[in-house]
């Protein structure tokens, strides 16, 4: 597939429309849950997004430390291109932040998280995203702290609420491409 706005937008309305769709479609066929109760928490909205954002940016900024390091140039650079080709806007990368935050958190934490449990379901997630990658030990380096940052997407969820974890997830990913966007 060819890279290009048009395509990742059409990734994106995928991943929010669609993760949600089969995240929702097995909390309530096999979790016996309504679709609405995965949004239920012991914190107040407001509350969630603050830990979430505060998550978020802390880990974000952690990444950052990794993937600036002179072993990582490499993979860095490569990732910076693939957003400099996409030509990305700063609408661009909210949309994108958006739609991973919220569908791939419907999909993990609420859908996928019971049953695996919270660590089982971080090392999928990362693992379906490239990042632990044995002929890359550079990735795997990155991958193994995002599998950390995940378990805290999991522990955000069962402690705060989906939102927090949407909110940790959309913000690193609005950090991390805004950072990309702008390497020189």
């Amino acid at each position: 597939m060819k890279l290009s706005r048009e395509n990742i937008y059409h990734l994106c309305l995928l991943t929010i429309l669609g993760f949600s769709f089969i995240g929702g479609c097995i909390v309530v066929f096999f979790h016996e849950q309504t679709f609405l109760s995965i949004f239920e928490a012991k914190l107040s909205v407001a509350k969630q997004l603050t830990y979430g954002l505060a998550y978020g940016i802390a880990s974000a900024l952690l990444a950052l430390l990794i993937i600036t390091r002179p072993f990582f140039k490499t993979d860095l650079s490569f990732f910076s291109e693939i957003v400099k080709i996409a030509g990305l806007t700063w609408y661009d990368i909210l949309f994108f932040s958006l739609s991973a935050g919220v569908g791939e958190e419907i999909l993990f934490r609420a859908a996928i998280q019971p049953w695996l449990g919270i660590w089982m379901t971080a090392i999928l997630f990362v693992g379906l995203h490239g990042y632990l990658n044995p002929n890359n030990w550079r990735m795997s380096v990155y991958g193994f702290f995002m599998v950390i940052v995940s378990a805290g997407f999991g522990y955000l969820f069962v402690e705060v609420g989906l939102l927090s974890a949407m909110a940790a997830h959309f913000i690193i990913d609005v950090v991390l491409f805004f950072y990309l966007k702008n390497k020189e």
